[in-house]
């Protein structure tokens, strides 16, 4: 079960017309397609995907699963998305909310135990080690869990384990953590104890979360519930910062994450469009750019989605361009994240070399406060316009929300 349906909130305009799962990632790749694949290359070939947030996206990117061989009769891919019955919610209230309204889902292909993933991480797992340490265990739960550096950990659900690995205590992102091993998002329950929890109602109503509701009230009624160690990669890319820094790690000459070894491919869904075209005039260093791409300008660290247009003159550095998007000629572009369909104009200047201590975002200090440049889906920069750093462009915005002389201070949002 992949709980795809978050909002993504701390990718602002990234995901304000998709679903977190559904941002694209490394060019030719959606979040998603990582869990996804990690499922198929477990031997893993009944996967339900719950959707509520802007699905639409997401949803023509699954289908029916074929991409990943889970367009089957006998399970496969299933999208489960959010419906009204009589006398009952239709909205999911959280992760465990949105398990629970599924729980047919469960009983009808006869499960005894339940993988609940995170449809929005960037890593690469074979879940059959987990499940059989559950088996192994005994386990009414097991999480998979990883140290993440202290400051970080506010983030999580942090757990302390013992000797037998078996967790003593969890909070979920707690303000002054005491320990740094964090919950991955990674569940495995027995589906009878699981189904339970879920039914039973807390002191404070329904049990809507697993971190916040259901793992505690399985810990107070003495389930067995353990920590199940991985020591491979994994990020939550789920600010733009990590978003940017994971994304042009993979430029690196030996990264951390290799999406194209045979032994653990990551599927997705291809477009097709022609290979990319390079013009006499461009320049191509350390960069990854995909097919229908046509390059004309130079091109430095940076990621290019299918289908984005560099003009001659035009510069990118360090940054990432998505599906369809236009450079025009002069245009200098640098720490920027620039989602679909989106037109640059002539010697437009967006974002610039990280300062030491750019003032964040006025508007979303929280979310952009680390020297980039994000543009929404569909905006267009008008010619000779000056955009600064933490700036946020919405989508669809258009020369006419630009102030007069085109220029946008650090910090600014248009």
């Amino acid at each position: 079960m992949i709980l795809a349906g978050g909002e993504g909130t701390r990718l602002t305009v990234l995901s304000e017309k998709r679903a977190k799962p559904a941002v694209p990632f490394a060019g030719k790749f959606r979040i998603i397609d990582f869990t996804i694949s990690n499922c198929v290359n477990s031997g893993l070939y009944t996967v339900g995907v719950l959707t509520q947030y802007r699905p639409h996206s997401l949803n023509e990117h699954i289908g029916i699963g074929k991409p990943w061989d889970l367009d089957r009769q006998h399970g496969g891919l299933r999208l489960l998305q959010p419906y009204q019955g009589r006398g009952e919610q239709d909205w999911y209230a959280g992760t465990a909310d949105a398990i629970l309204q599924n729980l047919n889902y469960l009983s009808d292909n006869n499960a005894d135990t339940a993988l609940i993933l995170s449809g929005d991480h960037i890593y690469k797992m074979d879940y059959g080690p987990m499940l059989d340490f559950h088996q192994r265990k005994g386990a009414d739960l097991t999480i998979a869990v990883m140290p993440v550096p202290i400051e970080e950990a506010h983030r999580f659900g942090i757990m302390e384990s013992n000797a037998d690995d078996e967790i003593v205590q969890f909070h979920e992102k707690p303000e002054q953590p005491t320990s740094n091993l964090a919950s991955m998002g990674i569940y495995v329950f027995n589906a009878r104890v699981l189904e339970q929890r879920l039914r039973e109602k807390g002191a404070d109503g329904p049990r809507s979360d697993f971190g916040k509701d259901v793992v505690p009230a399985m810990l107070a009624a003495g389930d067995r519930v353990f920590s199940y160690p991985f020591t491979g990669y994994w990020v939550d890319v789920g600010t733009v910062d990590a978003y940017w820094k994971t994304s042009l790690e993979l430029l690196q000459p030996d990264p951390a994450l290799d999406l194209y070894t045979d032994n653990w491919p990551i599927s997705t869904l291809s477009e097709e469009r022609p290979p990319a075209k390079f013009g006499p005039q461009s320049q191509v260093v350390q960069s990854m750019v995909s097919n229908g791409c046509e390059v004309h300008g130079l091109v430095k660290n940076s990621i290019f989605s299918p289908g984005v247009y560099v003009s001659p003159g035009a510069v990118v550095q360090d940054s990432i361009i998505m599906n369809d998007s236009w450079i025009g000629p002069g245009a200098h572009l640098e720490r920027v994240i620039i989602d679909k369909q989106v037109i640059v104009g002539f010697g437009a200047q967006v974002g610039s070399a990280a300062s030491a201590s750019p003032p964040p975002n006025a508007l979303f200090a929280d979310k952009l406060d680390t020297g980039h440049t994000v543009i929404g889906k569909g905006a267009f920069i008008p010619d000779g316009a000056r955009i600064g750093t933490n700036v946020i462009v919405n989508s669809d915005s258009g020369e006419e929300d630009f102030p007069p002389d085109f220029v946008v201070e650090d910090g600014q949002t248009v």
